[in-house]
């Protein structure tokens, strides 16, 4: 049988400004919340507080606005040079209607404004951008947190996405450390003796949708420990969630 999962949150971590270690921030939030860390637990870290702390910050206000960023204020909510940073931030537009601008970052994500976002920064006096590498991100936390705490932990950087199909957000993986973020069960049999053939679960975004549970949007908890999932520890990364251009039925 499998063992129940149990989701912590860590507390503590405060406010991110530029130049901050996130990873020893959530080793000072571990001592403040009274946890441990043991083998086999993930990380899961709030984009925000990892782009802040790498100063993926933005003055919207200091960026001049193109023909096309103002043709998107005309029919948005939002002010030109939001949508201008929101270009900026793009690999290209996939569609563009009533303000809402799906975008290909430079990583590959397909998602709204090219992660570009308002909320938890300032009051909405900057914004900030996705981290460059969030990868690279996840993996500097699982290598410092596990030098602070003698527990190497997998890590999930997270970020907030909605979804074809469904009402409403849920968190994804945007980078990945320590964790295969895909389970395939393609060519077993299941318990009828049905060879399933494209049986594949995003692990990592299950993780990460799991963990905002304890998150909140408003609470500013930006970390939690997930302790009790079974996963393949792997080098690999994000980008395998991404669905090929060939396979998107929505590209």
């Amino acid at each position: 049988m499998r063992p129940a999962i149990q989701i912590f949150p860590v507390y503590g971590i405060g406010d991110v400004v530029t130049g901050q270690s996130v990873s020893a921030l959530i080793a000072a939030g571990l001592v403040h919340s009274g946890m441990t860390l043991v083998a086999g637990d993930i990380l899961v870290v709030t984009q925000k507080i990892v782009s802040k702390a790498e100063g993926r910050i933005i003055d919207p206000r200091t960026v001049t606005p193109s023909h096309i960023a103002q043709m998107c204020a005309a029919q948005g909510h939002k002010d030109a040079c939001y949508y201008e940073v929101v270009l900026q931030e793009s690999k290209r537009i996939i569609k563009m209607d009533k303000g809402v601008l799906i975008c290909e970052t430079h990583h590959g994500l397909i998602c709204a404004n090219a992660g570009v976002d308002e909320s938890n920064v300032d009051g909405g006096t900057h914004i900030t951008l996705l981290p460059v590498d969030p990868d690279a991100s996840a993996r500097g936390i699982r290598t410092e947190v596990g030098a602070a705490t003698g527990v190497e932990p997998a890590v999930i950087i997270s970020d907030s996405f909605g979804r074809a199909w469904r009402e409403g957000q849920v968190n994804i993986a945007i980078g990945v450390a320590g964790i295969n973020p895909l389970i395939s069960y393609a060519g077993l049999d299941d318990p009828f003796g049905y060879r399933m053939q494209a049986s594949i679960l995003a692990i990592g975004d299950e993780i990460a949708a799991a963990a905002e549970l304890v998150m909140g949007k408003t609470d500013r908890i930006p970390v939690a420990v997930v302790r009790g999932v079974s996963y393949e520890q792997s080098p690999s990364e994000a980008s395998a969630l991404i669905r090929p251009a060939n396979k998107d039925l929505f590209r």
